[in-house]
């Protein structure tokens, strides 16, 4: 994995192989923060990373300046390996050890970006209880957005707040705006 742009630009960061992920690759990455820097001064947001796996998406939002970052995931050694690289290269990412519906039921800070990349083998009622939470709980400022990465073969058109989505390769990310 590399980071696509901002203060590391090009910085490969090899993360152990027995880390259960599947990181967002290259161009869909490069693809959704081409869309969300025409919305965001990213030194100006703060992310929420679900499902935040070896922390692809956290490190490019950090590397582009986002503060402050939490990074949610439920493995051990995924969160331990984020916390070594946000240290490594002095990112304000706070990982956390938890269940993503747990965290989200519970937390109360409110964030720009919340970004979500659930395995893709998650039931799709489980895909549909992310905005369902996120919007309860309101967890967006205002004019925040819910990214939601997903399969080509799942449609989150119909849960509440959807704005848009757009397909890349096997992937899709789906837009949600309070």
């Amino acid at each position: 994995m590399r980071i696509i742009s901002g203060e590391y630009k090009g910085k490969r960061i090899l993360a152990p192989k027995k880390l259960p992920v599947r990181p967002t690759t290259d161009m869909a990455k490069e693809a959704l923060f081409n869309i969300l820097n025409n919305q965001y001064y990213f030194k100006d947001v703060s992310v929420l990373d679900l499902f935040s796996g070896t922390g692809n998406i956290s490190y490019e939002f950090a590397s582009r300046g986002a503060e402050p970052i939490s990074a949610v995931d439920v493995n051990s050694h995924c969160i331990k390996f984020i916390s070594q690289v946000a240290r490594e290269l002095n990112f304000n990412i706070t990982p956390i050890k938890s269940d993503v519906w747990a965290y989200l039921e519970k937390s109360d800070i409110k964030y720009d970006i919340i970004f979500a990349d659930p395995p893709y083998d998650v039931a799709l009622v489980d895909f549909e209880k992310i905005p369902q939470l996120v919007f309860e709980n309101d967890l967006l400022v205002e004019n925040g957005i819910l990214v939601i990465e997903h399969s080509k073969h799942m449609d989150l058109s119909q849960c509440h707040n959807f704005s848009n989505s757009r397909k890349y390769g096997g992937s899709v990310f789906s837009f949600f705006k309070g």
